[in-house]
């Protein structure tokens, strides 16, 4: 099994012990042959045979809920279609798939071609897969106490089930702004485990006492020995002090695979050391990680909701802000004259809010921060920004589970066209703004030729009841993603 050149007689005693070859010694040789009996050609050909059966059996057996990709091309006829850009839903047409993507947007007239799938869509309603541009897909549906203290497999193991669940929503692409989701991006990608498709920040990059850091002050002081926090260690955070460092942690997170960048620029609600109004980093640490982004192509994004935190990150060419409810008049004034994107969720002190400990200084900061809310979507309209919609679902898997529910709620501030155009087309041009780091092949967000073959069939109106894509189990008939049918119910 192992060999090496003998050693002869004649050759000179080493004056001091050699460890160039130890195959010569009883113990090895005893291994060396029990080794060459395992693998005999004939053991070599059994484990063979036996490895490519488990090869063969074991993505089917974990991967069981993805659908194997089509064969043949598909045609949704007798529909109504909701493109994604329009407000208005459209008849008299059919959606030929043919692969992973949409083949045509066609009269419902001509017959078609043989060796092509027809499903009736029985006067339903077909419209592009669900986007939230703010999600969290590692940290969703666990608790804090979990997401910090946990095994990272475990972790894992939770967040694949969440993206399950969150693709059975009808939800087909998220922008994920801070979190280890790049093992789980590559699972989904490549058939292992259903899920949406993600656009991901890796890590958020914060200051020292910034919202990503989530260390105790017994932690500090810090140095360069200093271990790194769980946060770091899990991949949820990443803390940067001054230029240099901000460079190298935007650089780790594009080498890692980042779509785009994401820093904190302001407090935060659930970090316990920042209050919501300070303000974090400066212009010219901002312009690091701009800089880092666009030599990749791709963009900045940050946490910010106060003026003086989204005027400072603009001045270093943030081009999108994450929040942004305690804006002013002034900052969404600028924000329109530098076309910049606003990413917002609809944050009430509702069913929906985050449960903090009622006298605690973040449940303080909550309040603080959703009385700014309708202020910030009125300015958003007033100055008709280019306005993202997403849930920013963190810790609380009642929450994660009502992703729809909580866009049928922006039909406080805008129209059930609107609400749903935000959550589709607008949204995927937010995705676009990552330029050549986008890791998917097409548009998504729309229902046209040559787009990603994301699909959804609504059981009534979606723009007359906003309100169908709370019930996904009910109403959503089919979910297509990748031109693959992950739930079909028309048989």
């Amino acid at each position: 099994m192992f060999v090496c050149s003998p050693v002869e007689p004649s050759d000179p005693a080493p004056s001091e012990p050699s460890w160039s070859c130890l195959c010569h010694g009883p113990a090895f040789t005893r291994l060396n042959a029990l080794m060459s009996a395992r693998f005999s050609r004939r053991a070599f050909m059994g484990a063979a045979a036996g490895g490519a059966a488990a090869m063969a059996f074991a993505p089917r057996d974990v991967g069981a809920r993805v659908p194997a990709p089509p064969t043949t091309p598909v045609a949704f006829t007798n529909l109504r279609l909701f493109d994604g850009r329009s407000d208005t839903l459209r008849a008299g047409l059919r959606v030929v798939v043919e692969g992973q993507r949409i083949r045509a947007v066609e009269a419902d007239a001509r017959a078609l071609p043989p060796g092509i799938r027809v499903i009736d869509c029985g006067g339903r309603t077909l419209m592009p897969g669900l986007i939230d541009a703010h999600y969290h897909v590692m940290l969703a549906s666990v608790d804090l106490a979990t997401a910090f203290t946990a095994d990272a497999g475990y972790l894992n193991l939770l967040a694949a089930g969440e993206a399950e669940r969150m693709l059975m929503r009808g939800f087909t692409g998220i922008r994920d702004l801070a979190g280890p989701s790049f093992g789980l991006k590559r699972a989904i990608d490549t058939g292992l485990v259903p899920g949406p498709r993600i656009w991901p920040c890796g890590a958020m990059i914060s200051q020292t006492s910034g919202h990503g850091d989530y260390r105790s002050t017994v932690e500090l002081p810090s140095s360069r020995l200093s271990p790194l926090s769980r946060g770091e260690q899990m991949g949820g955070g990443a803390i940067a002090d001054g230029v240099t460092e901000v460079l190298r942690r935007s650089r780790e997170q594009l080498m890692l695979g980042a779509t785009q960048l994401k820093l904190s620029a302001g407090g935060g609600v659930a970090s316990n050391h920042d209050p919501l109004d300070v303000s974090q980093y400066t212009e010219a640490e901002f312009r690091a990680a701009v800089d880092a982004a666009e030599n990749w192509g791709t963009y900045v994004t940050v946490h910010a909701y106060t003026p003086r935190a989204i005027q400072t990150a603009i001045r270093g060419g943030v081009r999108c802000i994450d929040h942004g409810h305690l804006m002013d008049e002034r900052t969404a004034e600028i924000m329109a004259e530098k076309d910049i994107w606003l990413s917002i969720q609809p944050f009430l002190d509702d069913e929906d809010a985050v449960s903090f400990p009622e006298d605690s200084a973040n449940r303080a900061k909550y309040l603080q921060m959703v009385r700014g809310t309708d202020v910030a979507y009125g300015l958003a309209k007033k100055h008709r920004l280019k306005t993202a919609w997403g849930t920013d679902a963190l810790f609380d898997a009642r929450l994660a589970a009502r992703q729809g529910a909580q866009l049928a709620k922006m039909t406080r501030w805008y129209t059930p066209a609107e609400a749903l155009r935000m959550a589709t087309g607008t949204n995927a041009e937010l995705l676009a703004m990552s330029g050549p780091r986008n890791p998917y092949p097409a548009p998504v967000g729309v229902v046209e030729a040559g787009a990603m073959a994301d699909l959804l069939l609504v059981d009534g109106d979606p723009i007359a009841n906003i309100r169908l894509i709370e019930e996904p189990e009910r109403t959503l008939k089919i979910i297509m993603k990748d031109g693959r049918l992950f739930k079909n119910t028309l048989g």
